[in-house]
């Protein structure tokens, strides 16, 4: 089970990269939301994927079970998987009021922001 999955992270980081070297906005933020996904089954495989038991400590007992799964590393996938979404929904928001404000979502057309500043070229910016 764990090459497959080590395969799968393997395939999901590949395309994490690719998205991240294109030059629209939308694969961008999809390549940085994927490589997120990424990680989170890293660290999870990373801790393991094999546990016979809940992590809680048996009552009359003052140690957890060797068989039990570790829960840390799921309260860190837990954590990251909501700072991703707030990341995720951050750099959407970015990138709607990028292609709102220059028109376009291309990477090498955006040189600057000086643009954005000035009222009367965001106006023409939206007629053109």
């Amino acid at each position: 089970m764990e090459i497959i999955m080590s395969l799968v992270i393997g395939v999901c980081y590949a395309c994490a990269v690719f998205l991240l070297l294109q030059k629209r906005l939308l694969q961008i933020v999809l390549g940085i939301a994927l490589l997120g996904h990424a990680t989170n089954l890293l660290i999870f495989v990373a801790a393991g994927l094999h546990g016979d038991s809940v992590p809680i400590i048996p009552q009359g007992s003052e140690i957890l079970a060797l068989t039990a799964v570790d829960p840390l590393p799921q309260a860190l996938i837990l954590t990251a998987i909501v700072i991703g979404l707030a990341l995720f929904g951050f750099s959407l928001a970015l990138a709607y009021r990028c292609v709102a404000v220059l028109g376009h979502d291309d990477i090498d057309q955006i040189t600057h922001t000086d643009s954005l500043d000035d009222p009367v070229s965001i106006s023409n910016n939206k007629d053109s």
